[in-house]
């Protein structure tokens, strides 16, 4: 018993002290740019073990040398509601949860192997705490985990200091990374003079970047584009 006991105190004390290496990591990033995420370190070690070697951009600007056009097409895409939120849309997690719920049903009736798709209901800080310190594990221990660290990221960082770390970190494509990246990727030009109509393309690539790099012409990605672009001026930037 006592046994059990002491390796139970030694995983509540590994789990604290795991809380505070991260809480720690995140007081850090309002004054120090992060140079790496987990995502980023997890992708360069798939890429450097792939047949086409290790391919990466990324080059970190400052929030004002990324145009205005390129926030306001990500907040309107990903997370509207951005500047006024805690950072987490909780009728956005019950939402995705309930479709979830259906999926799974749905194929434990199919015959087919395939996994259900999973909706996240992400907010642009629960993406920025997923990307930078969790692993892309789909878990409800990994996902309480993520509300945790995106408390702390609202907690110590302005959402401008948010918003800054997630445009120069999240993936644009197959080894590009970053804002400066994506604009020099596909327009050859930089973050910082984006015009509306390749910002909101920019955007609309967010969720499945990989993909629609290899389909430039998509006729979803021209269609999403154009929404984006009409709900570009309602977004509220910090």
């Amino acid at each position: 018993m006592k046994a059990l006991l002491r390796l139970g105190l030694l995983v509540v004390c590994a789990f604290v002290l795991l809380q505070l290496f991260f809480v720690l990591r995140i007081a850090l990033m309002a004054g120090v740019d992060p140079e790496s995420t987990a995502f980023q370190r997890s992708e360069a070690w798939r890429l450097a073990n792939s047949a086409q070697g290790l391919r990466w951009r990324q080059q970190w600007v400052d929030y004002g040398h990324i145009a205005e056009t390129l926030k306001r097409a990500v907040v309107a895409s990903e997370d509207d509601g951005f500047s006024e939120h805690g950072g987490v849309q909780w009728q956005a997690v019950e939402s995705a949860w309930e479709r979830n719920q259906r999926a799974q049903a749905r194929a434990e009736k199919s015959s087919s192997s395939r996994p259900p798709k999973i909706y996240g209901g992400s907010t642009i800080t629960q993406q920025l705490a997923k990307n930078l310190l969790l692993s892309g594990e789909r878990s409800l221990l990994r996902k309480g985990q993520e509300l945790v660290l995106t408390q702390a990221l609202e907690l110590f960082l302005s959402k401008q200091r948010i918003l800054e770390i997630y445009l120069n970190s999240v993936e644009w494509g197959e080894g590009v990374f970053g804002a400066e990246a994506a604009a020099r990727h596909y327009f050859r030009k930089s973050a910082a003079q984006l015009t509306a109509a390749e910002a909101a393309r920019l955007a609309v690539m967010l969720p499945q970047p990989k993909r629609f790099e290899k389909l430039p012409n998509s006729a979803y990605l021209l269609q999403r584009t154009r929404v984006v672009m009409g709900r570009m001026k309602e977004a509220s930037l910090p």
